[in-house]
């Protein structure tokens, strides 16, 4: 890949990764608002998935898991010299898959909806951690290593302490663990934008 293919697919796959957080939260905001039994701890944010704001939920799923999966392509082209990185870039891959699944498999498909749920919260936190140990081997990137693990170990802890809560339903920990998410994205999102100008 020539230099200026290169900057250009990294700007544009920072550019997914910095508007994902703000088109799948804004959408969720919006389902939530024409969904007035919606309760944080009484339901899951995928019950929105198959009342009236259906659609909105589901597709913001489905494009957000589009934009992170580009973002996460782009990443492969700075963390490709890392084998943690590496692993971690196919984690995230892996994660967008199934946050579009969420969306293409509502409550109403039935099993998997819940096996897609697991997999990209389980994938998400991983993800992290992975690109995180990559980013704290180097030294330039030592600070935004630490960050990025601290956002998988706290995508984690939200859901063992919500777990221990007389709370039934999940929203609150999804929630949280999709806003960790979501800052560290943007985050990485500069990096990509950082790296096209050195391209």
């Amino acid at each position: 890949m020539s230099n200026l293919k290169r900057s250009v697919w990294l700007k544009a796959a920072g550019l997914c990764g910095l508007i994902t957080p703000i088109i799948t939260i804004s959408l969720i905001s919006l389902a939530i608002s024409y969904s007035p039994w919606f309760s944080w701890t009484e339901n899951a944010l995928s019950d929105l998935g198959v009342h009236e704001a259906a659609i909105l939920f589901n597709c913001s799923l489905m494009v957000g898991g589009i934009l992170a999966l580009i973002f996460a392509t782009g990443l492969v082209q700075i963390m490709r010299q890392n084998t943690m990185g590496l692993i971690g870039t196919f984690l995230l891959i892996l994660t967008a898959v199934s946050l579009s699944a969420i969306g293409f498999f509502p409550e109403t498909a039935g099993r998997i909806h819940l096996y897609v749920s697991i997999s990209f919260f389980a994938l998400d936190a991983l993800s992290m951690i992975f690109i995180g140990v990559a980013l704290v081997m180097d030294s330039s990137t030592r600070k935004m290593g630490a960050i990025s693990i601290f956002a998988g170990l706290f995508a984690v802890a939200v859901w063992i302490v919500f777990w221990n809560l007389p709370i039934r339903g999940d929203a609150v920990p999804e929630i949280l663990a999709g806003l960790a998410a979501s800052v560290w994205v943007v985050i990485l999102s500069i990096r990509l934008f950082k790296q096209a100008s050195k391209s």
